[in-house]
């Protein structure tokens, strides 16, 4: 942040964060993260939606958490939170893709001037107004081994400010763990565990699968028949409960097993 836009907490604004920060690292759920949000959280900045969303190393959106304390009709829910094109989505692919500075915020009031949009984000005043909402805050993590994250404030009550932004700054590292953590957390609760390890050559061949590759590319890159690719994806399929190529890499995803294979593959050696 420039000596420009320096910010300067006042004493009351310094208990808010601490209060924060302290609750936060104390969420292990998704129900603890919800009562924070609504909570310690709406304490240093209101709002009325948060949408965090986690991408996997293979910049591949992997969870979506749409937060918000009063009842959201469903059609505005979807507009902010599809996995498909929802307004969150497009915001990080965006900022993403265009490199635009983060924290940014976003002002969609009838006086709002479209040159004072920060990260290119001009171009969305017009939907976030029609949605509503007026305005919105922003961030989302560089790229990481492990995913990365991204958040957007919507609906703040008054126009968002470099100090709103700052706090967002500030309170980025803890919301992009709690979401990796709660993500994490629902995969394992929704699929389950494995009956047993994926193996290193299974892991090799999930890796080549994930990249397109046939049973016969994947056999000549790792030097064994086509044949003995398809035995070891048929494996896979009973292991991971799937039936084609497509789910066996989602349900891959979901249990981030992408993630650990270079460690298996580190122990194959």
């Amino acid at each position: 942040m420039s000596m420009e836009q320096l910010v300067i907490l006042s004493n009351l604004e310094q208990e808010y964060l601490l209060h924060a920060i302290e609750a936060v690292l104390q969420v292990q759920g998704a129900r603890q993260f919800f009562l924070w949000t609504q909570g310690q959280l709406q304490a240093l900045l209101p709002h009325q939606v948060l949408v965090g969303l986690q991408f996997g190393a293979q910049e591949e959106l992997q969870h979506i958490e749409c937060l918000h304390g009063t009842v959201l009709e469903a059609g505005l829910r979807h507009r902010l939170c599809s996995p498909d094109d929802g307004l969150a989505l497009r915001l990080a692919r965006h900022c993403r893709t265009n490199g635009g500075r983060l924290p940014a915020m976003l002002d969609a009031g009838p006086h709002a001037d479209p040159l004072k949009a920060g990260a290119g984000l001009a171009a969305f005043q017009g939907e976030l107004r029609e949605l509503g909402l007026e305005n919105m805050l922003l961030h989302g993590s560089e790229r990481l081994p492990g995913g990365t994250t991204f958040f957007v404030m919507f609906g703040l009550p008054h126009r968002p400010r470099p100090r709103h932004a700052y706090f967002l700054q500030l309170l980025l590292p803890y919301l992009h763990i709690t979401l990796q953590r709660i993500s994490r957390q629902q995969a394992q609760e929704r699929f389950g565990t494995l009956t047993r390890p994926v193996s290193a050559r299974e892991a090799e061949i999930l890796h080549w699968v994930r990249e397109g590759k046939s049973n016969e590319e994947i056999g000549i890159i790792l030097s064994i028949s086509g044949l003995t690719v398809k035995n070891h994806l048929q494996r896979l399929y009973r292991l991971l409960g799937v039936s084609n190529r497509a789910q066996a890499v989602a349900r891959a995803i979901a249990l981030q097993l992408f993630d650990r294979i270079p460690l298996l593959l580190a122990r194959a050696a």
